[in-house]
């Protein structure tokens, strides 16, 4: 009895949680096609405005790669209308913040303002959709900022290009096989021209969603964003291409030397299939439950009770066509990466034989109810949720029920799906090792 009680009384505490933080939002195309959400939260007076381009690492040519992330900076540079070098100044005198981010799969704008700046922070965003100025001074500009940014992000930085190794062994076609990043060579040999043609490809209204959340007057705001962006003209349509990896069926092995490291890493990548499938939240379940902090099964079996490694982990990178879950170790003498990979096997095995414990479920489900609230908690989450779940997902509604599906999960799919993606021969083993060679300047 006491036990019904208590779960009684946490389903009904999940419940108010859960109706607390619905997310209202109102969405509505422009003439141009430009994609706009609304979300009314008078609880303070802050707006966001911000945008999302459908346009990452995976658009560009492979000869030009690095193009979406330099154009992260690029379009901080000014526009007709806002001088160069006068962006975050006008940012900031006006009480604002912004930024801006690449992955893969889109560029996302954004700043926060006093919501009584919200003309500004749209007009601004216009702006930058509608009258960039892209020219050369800009381009050798951010050409030096985007290297120092590659120095000291991943060539200086200790393991620094663990995730770019492994993207390009794991990737035979697919566009993800190289990193936001991109290559420094194919920045220089770019031309005006093609930084120019990229920018009207994709820099475009219907490659795009405005989201507007805060304290915000819906009537007046969707005028201003009438205004403001009504005026841009329909971009040509963006075709997306299709890329297919053949299934890996055998385990491939490889070797990446880092002038930065002293202590060897062990990686083990596995591809998983895109964040909108049902197996990829399945398997955001599974890495949650070996590898997510050190309550984990195998963070407390090889670092705390065998203490054959300094650190165990995972990284579950889920995008918008594939993923990959990747594992890491720090072996600790006089164990080997053979040794904490075996270590690893047996972990999955457990997992692809037996139910895991109910008590162990129920952790899983409280982490992604945890993480479920916290993701909507301020309002720049829920902003750049609003456009995530509409541009990647094609599901705005997401933002509220996504958690539904990860609480419909079973123990029994959690077992099958670990059996269809982690076994030993669909992974690449990459050695992740010192080199003599001194740290590149």
């Amino acid at each position: 009895m006491k036990k019904s009680i208590m779960a009684l009384s946490a389903a009904l505490l999940l419940g108010g949680v859960a109706s607390a933080q619905k997310v209202a939002f109102e969405e509505y195309t422009l003439d141009n096609g430009l994609h706009v959400i609304l979300h009314n939260d008078p609880s303070a007076p802050v707006v966001v405005t911000s945008v999302m381009y459908h346009v990452g690492a995976k658009d560009e040519n492979p000869e030009r790669t690095g193009f979406a992330h330099f154009f992260e900076h690029l379009l901080f540079e000014g526009t007709e209308n806002i001088k160069k070098g006068e962006w975050f100044k006008m940012v900031s005198s006006n009480g604002g913040t912004n930024n801006a981010n690449t992955s893969d799969d889109r560029t996302y704008y954004y700043e926060v303002f006093p919501s009584n700046n919200l003309e500004l922070g749209l007009w601004m965003e216009s702006e930058r959709m509608m009258h960039p100025v892209i020219n050369q001074i800009g381009v050798d500009t951010q050409n030096e900022v985007v290297k120092e940014e590659k120095r000291l992000r991943m060539d200086n930085q200790p393991y620094g290009n663990l995730i770019n190794e492994v993207k390009k062994n794991m990737f035979v076609n697919h566009p993800y096989r190289w990193s936001p990043i991109g290559s420094m060579a194919h920045l220089d040999a770019a031309t005006l021209e093609e930084f120019q043609a990229f920018n009207k490809k994709f820099y475009i209204p219907n490659n795009a969603v405005l989201v507007v959340a805060g304290q915000i007057d819906i009537v007046q705001t969707k005028e201003w964003i009438q205004k403001y962006f009504g005026t841009i003209k329909k971009g040509t349509p963006v075709t997306k291409q299709t890329f297919v990896e053949q299934p890996i069926t055998k385990s491939f092995n490889a070797t990446y030397q880092d002038p930065n490291i002293q202590i060897p890493m062990l990686v083990a990548s596995y591809r998983t299939p895109s964040m909108k499938t049902r197996d990829a939240r399945v398997l955001d379940l599974i890495s949650s439950y070996l590898s997510n902090g050190k309550s984990s099964k195998l963070y407390k079996k090889i670092v705390d009770e065998k203490k054959m490694a300094l650190e165990i982990g995972a990284v579950n990178l889920s995008q918008e066509d594939y993923g990959m879950y990747v594992l890491y170790g720090l072996p600790m003498a006089p164990s080997t990466s053979e040794d904490i990979t075996k270590e690893i096997d047996e972990e999955i095995l457990k997992v692809q034989t037996d139910l895991i414990s109910e008590k162990d479920f129920q952790k899983l489900q409280n982490t992604y109810d945890n993480q479920f609230v916290n993701a909507n908690s301020n309002l720049e989450g829920i902003a750049e949720n609003l456009a995530k779940y509409y541009m990647l997902y094609g599901d705005i509604n997401l933002i509220n029920s996504e958690i539904e599906l990860y609480h419909s999960i079973t123990r029994e799919e959690i077992r099958e799906v670990a059996k269809k993606y982690l076994n030993p021969n669909q992974r690449l083993i990459l050695d992740y090792v010192p080199s003599t060679e001194k740290a590149q300047n």
